[in-house]
């Protein structure tokens, strides 16, 4: 009567747990064909399908259909692309805060550019205002307004700022926003309940060969309500230190997903997502793939990544999809 009275009472936990905390996992979608293999890229969402854009080199505009369960190759970028964070707007694709060239030197682009999906055109926008230009920088849409933050003005080579900027598409104004508390560039970031969250990245100083083991530890949030930033408590530090990761807004949590470091030669497959209702890290299951270098996003209760490097530095190019579902 024990061992049975045990049983049941371990199949009433697991049954708790369960009910608890649905199972989250990474499958590696498996579609007609696949895109072509590209890092330092984009991806972004627009009228229900996924694009990935930009990348070393000029790289055409792949898009993957739902219904089709296929990718198909559109226009390419007016110029190369690299480290940005791309944004949609009104469903068409934003570019800004990003590079052109090669390492390390790479520069700012100084307009941005904007690609419509249904017309399957690039055309320029607006001009970033001279004096806050910068590449490997974080982007968001909120309100109507385009933001973006942080960043590094020359490649990896130095100048790394702590920026803050609004755009108004609408009206065609810039406003400069108070700074962040740090520097910081090759950073994604994401906006949950009107705060900014500002998490991983580094201080690129090729000019003295510091390089991957400048990331950061400390989360920086700018709370939109108060117009103030401020800096999580140490106790709630990054997780796993790396940059070049991806950060997306999930199940209402900040995730913080791959990246790369000087910790080991494979990109980081760890990801972590900040809870602010416990005010805690969480760890998540990992990719499958590590990888930096590229953007995922955040679509139909599910996150799609694909594309990046699969080790720190240059490659090998990757172009596998994953998908993160409960």
């Amino acid at each position: 009567m024990k061992v049975l009275y045990k049983k049941s009472a371990l199949l009433l936990i697991f049954s708790a747990l369960s009910l608890a905390a649905p199972a989250q996992i990474w499958t590696v979608s498996e579609p007609e064909n696949n895109p072509g293999k590209r890092h330092e890229n984009a991806m972004a969402t627009a009228n229900g399908k996924l694009y990935l854009l930009g990348g070393r080199g000029v790289k055409p505009v792949d898009e993957y259909d739902f219904k089709k369960d296929a990718w198909k190759s559109l226009a390419e970028t007016p110029l190369e692309m690299s480290h940005f964070q791309a944004v949609t707007y009104k469903n068409e694709i934003y570019v800004l805060g990003a590079f052109t060239g090669g390492y390390p030197h790479e520069t700012p682009i100084p307009d941005i550019y904007i690609f419509n999906p249904v017309k399957n055109e690039w055309r320029k926008g607006a001009s970033i205002p001279e004096n806050r230009r910068r590449g490997a920088a974080g982007a968001f849409v909120m309100n109507d307004k385009i933001y973006l933050v942080c960043g590094i003005q020359d490649g990896h080579w130095d100048g790394q700022v702590t920026w803050f900027d609004e755009y108004d598409p609408i009206k065609n104004t810039w406003k400069t926003l108070a700074d962040a508390p740090r520097p910081r560039d090759h950073v994604q970031v994401a906006v949950l309940h009107n705060k900014l969250y500002v998490a991983g990245g580094r201080l690129s100083t090729a000019r003295i060969n510091q390089v991957l083991n400048t990331v950061i530890r400390e989360v920086d949030v700018y709370d939109f309500k108060s117009g103030t930033w401020s800096t999580m408590d140490e106790s709630n530090n990054l997780p796993t230190l790396r940059a070049g990761n991806t950060t997306v807004v999930y199940d209402n949590k900040v995730l913080i997903i791959g990246g790369e470091s000087d910790a080991h030669v494979e990109a980081h497959n760890e990801v972590e997502a900040f809870n602010p209702q416990t005010n805690k890290w969480e760890k998540l299951p990992s990719l499958h793939q590590g990888r930096h270098g590229t953007q995922a996003v955040s679509l139909n209760k599910k996150v799609y990544i694909a594309a990046g490097s699969a080790n720190r530095g240059g490659g090998p190019e990757l172009n596998d999809l994953e998908i993160l579902d409960k």
